[in-house]
């Protein structure tokens, strides 16, 4: 069933989805002090691409530089990224095919407002480290 579901998720939003975190990645590499932010924007283009099994998990080791790294996050490209899951999300939820993809869009939508001091791991490795799960597909 994930199978499936990754393949109608990415022939109809995560592709798109995707690019755009790719874009960010991009800005984020140009700008050259925002490099990290760039490596966690490609990390989530992979998420956004096969959703489906995986699942957000806070890290424990996560301090206060990834709370000021969100902040900054959101300022240059959260919000815009956010924006796009929203408008997608409600796109999908117009036909009753499309609603599962698109409450899977609207989950998506805290990790890319706040990336940082996260991790992605598949759903079975959060069960076995038991951990608090932020964001499940």
């Amino acid at each position: 069933m994930r199978l499936l579901l990754n393949i109608i998720w990415f022939v109809l939003c995560g592709l798109w989805m995707a690019i755009g975190y790719a874009f960010a990645a991009l800005i984020c590499f140009i700008l050259i002090i925002t490099i990290p932010f760039g490596i966690a924007s490609l990390r989530i283009a992979v998420f956004a691409l096969w959703p489906f099994g995986k699942t957000v998990v806070r890290r424990g080791d996560a301090g206060v530089a990834s709370g000021i790294g969100n902040v900054i996050w959101l300022l240059l490209c959260g919000w815009w990224l956010a924006l796009g899951h929203l408008i997608t999300g409600v796109a999908l939820c117009i036909t009753i095919i499309g609603i599962p993809l698109g409450l899977a869009n609207f989950k998506l939508i805290p990790v890319s407002l706040l990336p940082l001091g996260r991790e992605i791991v598949t759903v079975e490795q959060a069960r076995a480290l038991d951990a608090e799960q932020i964001t499940s597909f």
